[in-house]
Order: structure tokens, then C-alpha cells, then sequence
């Protein structure tokens, strides 16, 4: 029987009646009987311009944005000589879901090519202009709701807290308080939330001057002025000296690095001077033996300085984990 109904064909003087009906209920405002219409004739792989536009017209004054978004981007998707009248209609959607970031990177894609009429350029840019505004705005009531929060996860101790909050915060690009500087050289104040702060203030480009102590360490240093982690030549000639095992050992030298990251993580801003790199890479590669049971008879002994980093990473990899779960 499904294949009977898969042959029906929607006689001509059916398909104009269907159509007079939901031009009527869409100028009158019956949306749900306007959009059954329209569905119907969809159903019949009737696919017109005017059929598209009315759907999405009474999916947006039903509320169902969502739907409307999915049927404008399968729109889209076909390139046909409406493209821009849809891409206008999505940008509606965007701009009234209050998808403002989506809205500014459909126009940057739309603008860069030439082919854009000029009216619904200028349109498009001032759809930019206005959601960047808007954007600016949200942000900035979000971020003064979350540093709120901040300082509360901050008076409770709520590591797992401050860390979402903060993680948040940078997202959001915020302008961080100049209150939480001080929380660099708090001991209450985990070395791994310490780490996140200094990242979030280096991306702000603060320029004031800040104590940091961890771990036993002082700093008095301007984060805009820092090295950024991952450039850091402590952390550049560990992994030079490192390297050659990801031919010999992929397993282990993937398990090493990771123990890299996470120690550079909690360290960080205060990692040790690279001339400690070859005890750092000895430590790493005496712990990842320990962890895959590869027996090490052929190395050398640790010395003391390569033993005070097996403790030190060990100690940073359970810091890590107390608060990030890779």
C-alpha cells in the first residue's frame, strides 16, 4: 500500500487550490492552518520559492525558530537564484534567536565574495553592526552575572566552580576585574585556577604589574609580558629532547607529553629555566616507564635534580586532575 501512496499525483486544479487556501490563511494570519497547507503541497515534492518563503514566514510567527533555521539552511544549501533572499531571511532568524556571533560569521562568509546585490549589502552590514553591538551588550551582563559567581565559588573554596567560571569569563573575552589579581598569590587559591586566571588576564593584554606565588615560587611580572605556555623554551626543548620517541614509542610518547602538558599547566606561569629541560625530559621518561612496566636497565640512574622533577610532575599531575578531567 505504501507504494500506491507514494504514486499519488496532485492534480493541477488540487495544487492552485491548496495554494489560494495558504496565500489566504497566511494573509490572515491562521499560521497553523497556513503552514498544513504548505506541508502538504511539500509532501507532493512541490518545492517553489513562494511555498519556502510562506512556511518559513509561519514557522517565525509560530515561534518555532528553530525549524525555521534548518529550513532556511536546506534552502541555502541549493544556491538557486533566490540564495540571497534566503540568506537575508536567515540572518532574521539569527539576529531574533539572539545568535549574534552565528549572524557576524554568515555576514563575514557573505561579504567576501562580489556577489552580494548592493541593497542587501549595505542590509547585511548593518545587521553586522547592530549584532555586534547586541553581542557586546549580552556579554557584558553575562560576564558581571559569572564574575559574581566567581567571587562567591571564590569565598566557598569551589575549585570545580572558580574553574568553570573563569574558563567562561576568558570565552566571553571579559575585561577582568582588577580585584582578582590579588588571587595570584593567595595560598587558598589553586595552582591549577592560578593557571587560568594568568591565561585569561595574558589574552586581555593586562599590562599591570602582578604578584604570582606557586608552588613555593614568586613572579612580579606583567602577563601581557609572559612567554604563552605553549611557546615557552622550557616547554620547546622538553619536547625537542622528547621527540625521538614518537618513532620509537608512539604509546609512551604520547603518554609522556600529556604528562608535559599538565606539569606545564599547573607550573605555569613560574615553569623552571630551560637549562633544567634534560632533568625535566630524564623525569618524564622515568615515570612513563613506570606507568607502561618498561624495564629500564639500560639507562642511566636518575640524578638528584632529574628526581626532585619525578616528584614535582607527579604531585602536578594529581593537581590536574583534581580539577580537569581530559
Amino acid at each position: 500500500m505504501e507504494g500506491e501512496k507514494d504514486k499519488v499525483i496532485l492534480f493541477p486544479k488540487w495544487r492552485v487550490t491548496l495554494e489560494e487556501e495558504s496565500l489566504e490563511a497566511l494573509k490572515e494570519k491562521r499560521y497553523e492552518e497556513a503552514l498544513g497547507k504548505l506541508n502538504e503541497l511539500l509532501n507532493y515534492q512541490i518545492h517553489s520559492h513562494e511555498i519556502i518563503i510562506g512556511k518559513l514566514i509561519c514557522l517565525m510567527e509560530l515561534g518555532r525558530h528553530e525549524e525555521a533555521q534548518v529550513l532556511c539552511e536546506e534552502a541555502m544549501s541549493q544556491k538557486d537564484e533566490d540564495y540571497y533572499h534566503y540568506v537575508h531571511i536567515y540572518l532574521t532568524i539569527l539576529f531574533q534567536t539572539n545568535q549574534y556571533s552565528l549572524l557576524m560569521e554568515q555576514v563575514d562568509r557573505e561579504l567576501e565574495g562580489s556577489n552580494v546585490p548592493y541593497m542587501m549589502r549595505e542590509q547585511f552590514r548593518q545587521l553586522y553592526d547592530v549584532s555586534s553591538k547586541m553581542a557586546k551588550e549580552v556579554n557584558s551582563e553575562e560576564s558581571n552575572e559569572y564574575l559574581k559567581e566567581l567571587k562567591t565559588a571564590v569565598e566557598s573554596q569551589n575549585h570545580e566552580n572558580q574553574w568553570r567560571i573563569i574558563n567562561r569569563l576568558h570565552q566571553l573575552n571579559a575585561t577582568p576585574d582588577k580585584k582578582l589579581y590579588s588571587l595570584l598569590k593567595e595560598e587558598y587559591i589553586h595552582p591549577v585556577i592560578k593557571t587560568a586566571l594568568f591565561r585569561w588576564f595574558q589574552d586581555q593584554e593586562v599590562s599591570d604589574l602582578i604578584d604570582v606565588e606557586k608552588l613555593g615560587s614568586q613572579l612580579h611580572v606583567k602577563p601581557i609580558d609572559v612567554i604563552g605556555l605553549k611557546t615557552h623554551p622550557t616547554m620547546k626543548q622538553t619536547m625537542l629532547l622528547i621527540s625521538e620517541l614518537e618513532q620509537e614509542n608512539p604509546t609512551l610518547f604520547q603518554l609522556i607529553k600529556q604528562l608535559l602538558d599538565r606539569y606545564a599547566y599547573v607550573r605555569y606561569p613560574l615553569l623552571p629555566p630551560s637549562e633544567e629541560a634534560v632533568h625535566i625530559a630524564g623525569a618524564l621518561r622515568y615515570i612513563g616507564d613506570q606507568m607502561l612496566n618498561i624495564p629500564n636497565e639500560t639507562r642511566e640512574e636518575l640524578n638528584h635534580n632529574q628526581f626532585h622533577y619525578v616528584d614535582e610532575i607527579k604531585m602536578c599531575e594529581q593537581l590536574y586532575l583534581s580539577i580537569i578531567e581530559d
